[in-house]
């Protein structure tokens, strides 16, 4: 009986958060990840940060050897998936890595960030300001914009891009500007990861209400998987067109 060929095995998924000084913070990235592992068991979940919390992700890929799909845990495509990360895995020889998209814009997260709303008892009526940290970037800044006419659409109400940092309006200053149009009824929906010093600077406007982090929501965690395999196919094709092998796709 002929033996089967053997089935290539997934590479890890390297998930690379930002990182917050806030435990509550880095609980949810963990709960996240655990929810990625059960969606997916058997696939290698390896965890690091770009800033404030260990393990960094220098450090993570001194320990690793091979082939991982590095997927950002980040909502845009700003500094740290432009500069930081590619010069961590330069400087990392052993390690051969697909960088997968950032998770933003996405429909599952307008999925998220609607069931955010909805679980904070947001009004059902009026626009909704949408906080993102903000960036220097313009491309990062167009992808919040972007990722606003993607809730507008799932709320059936505007939702008015915000930046807490490195644009504007602030959320604040997006309240203050709804309510001196004679809106009473807005929230603020907090396009953030986890909590923190953002999540807090969300949560100081005058709006009615503000919904919590995006968290360890199953949105979210299947977003992540989306991208792992993503990346992972167009690695195959790559693969394929290179040596001329018809490509299969490891499980």
């Amino acid at each position: 009986m002929a033996a089967r060929p053997a089935v290539p095995a997934s590479p890890p998924l390297l998930a690379v958060a930002h990182g917050t000084r806030d435990p509550a913070g880095t609980a949810a990235t963990e709960e996240l990840l655990s929810r990625v592992r059960e969606l997916r068991p058997g696939l290698p979940v390896i965890l690091a940060y770009v800033d404030v919390a260990r393990p960094h992700l220098a450090d993570v890929l001194a320990g690793l050897t091979g082939e991982v799909v590095l997927v950002p845990l980040l909502l845009g495509a700003g500094f740290h998936i432009r500069v930081d990360i590619p010069a961590a895995l330069a400087a990392a020889p052993r390690v051969t890595a697909r960088i997968a998209r950032a998770l933003g814009p996405h429909p599952l997260l307008a999925a998220a960030l609607a069931d955010r709303l909805a679980q904070a008892r947001a009004p059902g009526r009026g626009p909704v300001v949408l906080a993102s940290a903000g960036s220097s970037d313009p491309v990062s800044r167009a992808a919040t914009a972007a990722m606003a006419t993607l809730l507008t659409r799932r709320l059936g109400r505007p939702a008015i891009p915000s930046y807490l940092c490195g644009g504007a309006p602030t959320p604040a200053d997006a309240v203050a500007a709804l309510h001196a149009e004679g809106h009473r009824d807005v929230a603020v929906a907090s396009y953030l990861m986890t909590p923190g010093f953002f999540a807090r600077k969300a949560a100081a406007s005058a709006a009615a209400v503000t919904s919590a982090p995006l968290g360890a929501h199953d949105a979210v965690a299947r977003l992540i998987l989306d991208r792992y395999e993503q990346s992972l196919r167009r690695w195959c094709l790559v693969t394929h067109r290179m040596s001329g092998v018809r490509p299969t796709p490891p499980r």
